[in-house]
């Protein structure tokens, strides 16, 4: 799949995947304003104007990253297994996306709720699945 930030800067490259999720945890709402919808690509990830890319390391497992010029988020990246999370909005000119699973869904606000049949865990369920044992 092909992606690109907003203003063009940087291009992505990724494996094919039409898997979309939501991560409802307080940093992905704080960093974005709303829940994180991502598609995870793995460690097999390319970018064509990567000195364009500002990273954040947001906790001690992971870092966020954005364009330098137009300050689209770009992914979160699980660092122990190099696990990059891009944002789906980088892929408009791709697949249709299927939504499949929110996560930290115990961390999500009343103040809106999705109303597709997802697979939802909660951080520990997250942390479970996810990380390195």
């Amino acid at each position: 799949m092909q992606g690109r930030c907003l203003c063009g800067a940087i291009n992505v490259t990724v494996p094919d995947n039409t898997a979309m999720n939501a991560c409802h945890c307080n940093m992905c709402r704080r960093w974005g304003g709303a829940p994180m919808m991502s598609v995870h690509c793995g460690p097999d990830v390319s970018f064509e104007g990567a000195d364009k890319i500002e990273t954040f390391r947001s906790s001690d497992w992971a870092e966020r990253a954005f364009c330098s010029v137009c300050g689209t988020h770009l992914y979160y990246r699980f660092i122990p297994v190099n696990d990059h999370i891009l944002s789906v909005g980088l892929f408009q000119d791709g697949p249709e996306f299927l939504f499949l699973e929110q996560i930290f869904i115990d961390q999500k606000p009343n103040s809106y709720d999705f109303s597709n049949a997802t697979s939802r865990l909660t951080a520990a369920e997250v942390f479970a699945k996810y990380a390195p044992e």
